[in-house]
């Protein structure tokens, strides 16, 4: 800075430059104004938790409370029976803080008041939160934490959220999750108990949690829905694991939600066009013209008042007839089943003229089971009796010493001269359902065994066809007594 020696002011100017220099040389930074007064706090370190609440111990407060405090909160009537049981557990847990509790079930209201041994003027305000939490469902062993210092609670009302019923019940079933998934997991984020009780939410726990359940639960009655939260509450928790992220911004680890409005096509409508008339439509009939129709423009205004009462009553009774038989269905019973076992014949359980008709149509017979040629015993299937089992014919007999013995040949001797060899197997077949004992014939020569044979078959019966279906016995042959021929 240059000073002219020829002005009379020369102390004045080098006083102002010497002032410009020594602010140039400090370069002094601007303070706040609202920290201009603030000082360093050497004791101040960051080991101090500020936010920690100290424990209130008896001897505390020097003297006893001048004037009595109350609170009294309403409950519902299904509380009640629950109340009256846990009422003692609650009497004993305020008794230790120096408070007394009344329980009213004529008027249906708790009542919690200050006594001359209270030794902690807050505990009326953490006892009045207490009965407040057991009128809205919330279990006493939870409630009674809401008495230590580090925990709070919160009612929420979520009633006015939403006009619609509809919406608003199917919003905070949103706020549950399907079986209280949601609200589990909101609660182990949280660390608060939350339950979700009529038209309002009760939560228990620390102050941030508590903040933090009632922004949920806005939100959630708001349309937005709880997993979205639930994704940042378990982003910002794995955040704080890393202590280099402490003084760092979150907001590029947080996810970002758009709304999405997806709006549905409705249907188009294809308006069919009318023919063009260069004619105007015909013009409508006022009002005073439909009047003058119906003789009501004559009429004196009480007649006309009278008549739309009238009119009004009519449909007021058919409205009511409509509602009284609704509401009578509900107590008309319903048409019963016919229950009747239908008619059973046989003796097995079996409907036998169904099961004739069904076969008559399918054109089917039902043969009856050959008989068995063994020796032992055989049970009855129908009369549960042992009937004897014929013997069989022995294959290794010569056919002189049957003849000498009056016996019929055996079935490997007959002999096949003059005869086809599907005649032979009939043959056999015959002889075997005959035993010896039956008949006794005594063949003379090989060319009568045929005659003899065929003799065998005429007395021999058929077997009739069973047109039912259940098992039948063959009845054994009854004995004939043939005269016996001398031999030869």
């Amino acid at each position: 800075a240059v000073v002219s020696t020829q002005s009379g002011h020369y102390g004045r100017d080098t006083n102002y430059i010497l002032s410009l220099c020594k602010m140039a040389a400090t370069e002094e930074v601007p303070v706040n104004k609202n920290k201009k007064y603030r000082k360093e706090k050497p004791w101040d370190t960051d080991d101090i938790d500020h936010w920690k609440v100290e424990e209130f111990k008896p001897g505390d407060m020097k003297s006893n409370l001048l004037e009595e405090s109350s609170f009294a909160t309403l409950f519902p009537k299904y509380r009640e029976k629950y109340l009256q049981q846990v009422w003692p557990n609650v009497v004993g847990c305020l008794k230790e803080h120096g408070i007394h509790a009344l329980l009213d079930l004529i008027e249906g209201s708790m009542t919690v008041k200050t006594t001359r041994k209270t030794w902690d003027p807050y505990m009326i305000i953490k006892a009045r939160d207490m009965i407040k939490l057991l009128a809205r469902s919330v279990p006493f062993e939870q409630a009674k934490r809401v008495l230590q210092d580090e925990f709070t609670s919160d009612v929420i009302k979520i009633a006015n959220a939403t006009r619609n019923k509809e919406r608003f019940v199917k919003r905070r079933q949103r706020l549950v999750g399907p079986n209280g998934n949601t609200l589990k997991a909101l609660e182990l984020l949280t660390e608060c108990y939350i339950k979700v009780q009529g038209s309002t939410v009760a939560a228990l726990g620390p102050y941030k949690g508590i903040k933090q359940v009632r922004n949920i639960v806005m939100d959630t009655m708001n349309n937005i829905h709880p997993i979205y939260n639930i994704k940042i509450l378990m982003t910002k928790r794995e955040l704080m694991k890393d202590p280099t992220l402490k003084f760092e911004s979150w907001d590029r680890f947080l996810p970002q939600f758009k709304k999405k409005n997806v709006q549905t096509k409705k249907p188009k409508v294809q308006k069919t066009k009318k023919k063009y008339t260069p004619f105007p439509p015909p013009q409508q009939p006022s009002k005073i013209d439909l009047q003058l129709e119906s003789g009501e423009y004559f009429l004196k205004e009480g007649e006309k008042k009278q008549k739309k009462q009238d009119e009004k009553t009519q449909l007021q009774q058919q409205k009511e007839l409509k509602k009284r038989k609704e509401k009578e269905q509900v107590f008309i019973a319903p048409a019963e089943e016919d229950l009747t076992i239908p008619a059973v014949t046989s003796a097995t359980g079996v409907d036998i003229d169904a099961l004739k008709n069904k076969l008559k149509k399918k054109n089917i017979k039902i043969v009856p089971k050959p008989a068995q040629s063994n020796s032992e015993e055989t049970p009855d299937p129908l009369s549960g009796e042992r009937k004897p089992k014929k013997k069989k014919l022995s294959k290794n007999i010569d056919v002189d010493s049957e003849i000498q013995n009056n016996v019929v040949p055996s079935v490997d001797h007959v002999p096949e001269t003059n005869c086809s060899v599907k005649k032979a197997k009939k043959k056999k077949k015959s002889l075997q359902s005959i035993s010896s004992e039956q008949l006794l014939v005594t063949p003379q020569t090989d060319a009568n065994d045929d005659v003899c044979l065929k003799k065998l078959k005429k007395k021999r019966k058929k077997p009739d066809v069973l047109e039912s279906d259940a098992v039948v016995e063959e009845q054994p042959l009854k004995k004939k007594k043939v005269p016996t021929a001398t031999l030869r």
